[in-house]
């Protein structure tokens, strides 16, 4: 579970540089390495995307982990 988490991470973060590249200087970077709306760079979103819906279970995770970690205390 440990390498899909920080897979997940990376991806998350890969995605946020490449928004914040868009938002400040109106560059895509997946689309300047790998082609406009290629099919690798749907890939790439594609997965990105999906790795931001499982990092959401992050924050519940944690949630439940304190809670547990403080019963047995």
């Amino acid at each position: 579970m440990r390498f899909l988490d920080t897979l997940s991470l990376i991806l998350v973060i890969i995605g946020a540089v490449n928004w914040g590249l868009i938002g400040f200087f109106d560059f895509n970077l997946v689309s300047a390495l790998f082609g406009e709306m290629s099919t690798l760079s749907k890939i790439i979103y594609v997965l990105v995307g999906i790795a931001g819906l499982y990092s959401l279970s992050f924050l519940g995770r944690d949630r439940y982990e304190n809670q547990t970690d403080d019963a047995v205390r």
